[in-house]
């Protein structure tokens, strides 16, 4: 059939969103390449226990990470480099749960289904292959063993489970040092110390409370919020400061120094978060926080920007978690009994101050010229900065303002404490004359210096004590320099009569005071009676 040449014939322009642009793929973050320069394995056979627990020992060499991971009945050791299995420990009869190294890696201390606690040699094993120490510590499952992280504390352990019940235990003794028989009120399945102070540790619960506890305080939280879901995992940032919590698909980051302030919400898995752990990267030496999940995912953190950088799958399930001090190896338990190992890769040329590349014949290239350097013959050096103004984002350091030092302070800082005394007594704060006058008790001359006034000194600190001797704050320490100033200028106070006044003031105005204690314990005896029914 022949075309219709009556109608034009017009071409159909191409849709321009077809049409490739000729742009080059994106370039991947230096944070993504760092992370997808890890090479993953598996380092375990498929069995079916679940990896409950991972835990790196923090005194390992760089070159030899030793890995302690639980499932079963046994605690498996792993070190070397690559991570290779070392002899296993029979660490109880039952299910073994939260491996957690000592300070400096001699000693691992594990819990179990059953309620005790068994401390271990990770060094070297011991003739008998059984444990150095045995904790009875909690009637139902232990899931938190910690040993604390700073300090160097060698001889205490902090242990929770799910009889809802913290210990505090003195490990050489096997004695606990105070317990919390009811620290939460469901199974406890989070614990840490802290890194900055090894008398803290945090918990974590089923019934959505992180607790901060202090062994020198005893058995009552120093803290306590609620994270809003399960928590399933807690663990302190590198500073002590800043506390992670993981319960359901989300992420917080609370600051405790605050009081337990909610500082970021990070909500990037679609299921629960089961671990959280600490990566520190070789390249740039900044830590990150990683988050794993039993949707597969490991997440990547940057607490100090508040933005995540990077995303891990895996094929299973993850349960645990756990990162080499060096940073160079990053292991995942899955609830099948598979361990992902993941090294990273050493490439040529790559990270030099690790000595990981070596110079070949041609590997030589032309450097990049400089820019000259900015120096004093140049007259933009002294203009440099002076009109920058700060972006936005931007963290602008004031210059620090000069602190101006009182007289008193001045005149200690010369060792002349009469005159810092007398020059405190001029100014006529109270607080600021206390204080010199608690410096020179600390001196030693605090006795010296009243020994040494003289008349018209001598009126200005009696004209003080008669108007602050009788304040609850200053009362005590006041009384006692008033009776020491009686001691030792009577003779003074005799002879003057404007000395005798002051007197007969200080003296008033203790009588008046006494007056009023005896009427308040009078009301105190009225009152105590009808408490005492009231709370019947």
């Amino acid at each position: 059939m022949a075309a219709d040449t009556s109608k034009p014939f017009f071409p159909a322009a191409p849709n321009p969103a077809l049409i490739p642009t000729g742009r080059k793929p994106s370039r991947l973050s230096p944070e993504s390449s760092y992370w997808r320069s890890f090479r993953n394995s598996e380092l375990t056979p498929t069995n079916e226990f679940n990896v409950t627990h991972l835990a790196f020992s923090p005194a390992a060499a760089k070159s030899a990470p030793t890995l302690a991971a639980t499932w079963a009945t046994s605690v498996h050791l792993f070190s070397g480099d690559p991570l290779s299995p070392l002899p296993r420990i029979p660490a109880s009869d039952d299910v073994t749960y939260s491996p957690s190294f000592r300070s400096d890696g001699a000693l691992l201390a594990v819990g179990d289904k059953k309620g005790v606690v068994r401390v271990f040699r990770a060094d070297k094993r011991p003739s008998s292959g059984g444990p150095l120490r045995k904790l009875a510590a909690h009637s139902a499952e232990t899931r938190v063993v910690r040993y604390p992280v700073a300090g160097g504390d060698k001889v205490h352990l902090f242990t929770a489970g799910d009889d809802a019940m913290m210990a505090y235990w003195d490990v050489p003794s096997e004695t606990p040092v105070f317990t919390a028989a009811a620290a939460h009120r469901d199974y406890i399945r989070a614990g840490a110390a802290s890194p900055a102070d090894h008398n803290i540790f945090a918990t974590g619960s089923y019934d959505c409370a992180v607790k901060l506890w202090d062994s020198r305080t005893g058995n009552s939280p120093s803290l306590s919020f609620s994270h809003g879901e399960l928590v399933e995992s807690v663990l302190f940032l590198p500073s002590g400061g800043l506390l992670a919590t993981a319960g359901g698909n989300v992420v917080k980051i609370w600051d405790v120094i605050g009081g337990g302030r909610l500082i970021h919400s990070v909500e990037s898995h679609v299921k629960t978060v089961m671990a959280l752990a600490l990566a520190k990267m070789s390249n740039t030496g900044e830590t990150r926080l990683l988050s794993a999940g039993i949707d597969g995912y490991v997440k990547c953190f940057d607490y100090g920007e508040l933005k995540l950088t990077h995303s891990m799958r895996y094929p299973k399930e993850l349960l645990s978690l756990a990162c080499s001090p060096c940073g160079t190896v990053l292991v995942a338990g899955s609830s099948k009994g598979v361990i992902y190992m993941g090294k990273r890769k050493k490439k040529l040329g790559q990270d030099e101050e690790e000595g990981k590349g070596v110079g070949g014949e041609f590997d030589w290239t032309t450097p990049k010229p400089g820019k000259p350097r900015l120096g004093p013959s140049n007259y933009r050096y002294f203009l440099r900065g002076q009109n920058a103004k700060p972006k936005e984002g931007d963290f602008v350091i004031q210059k620090p303002k000069k602190v101006k030092f009182a007289e008193h302070d001045k005149l200690l800082r010369k060792f002349r404490h009469k005159d810092a005394l007398v020059a405190a007594l001029a100014q006529n704060n109270p607080r600021s004359i206390v204080a010199v006058m608690e410096e020179l008790v600390a001196r030693r001359k605090l006795v010296r210096c009243i020994g040494n006034l003289d008349k018209e000194e001598l009126g200005l600190l009696l004209q003080f004590l008669h108007r602050n001797a009788t304040l609850p704050r200053y009362a005590r320490f006041l009384m006692g320099v008033a009776n020491k100033v009686l001691e030792m200028h009577a003779d003074d106070i005799r002879s003057d009569e404007n000395l005798r006044g002051c007197i007969r003031n200080l003296k008033r105005m203790a009588a008046e005071e006494i007056q009023i204690q005896h009427t308040l314990q009078g009301i105190q005896g009225m009152i105590s009676p009808m408490l005492a029914l009231a709370s019947r």
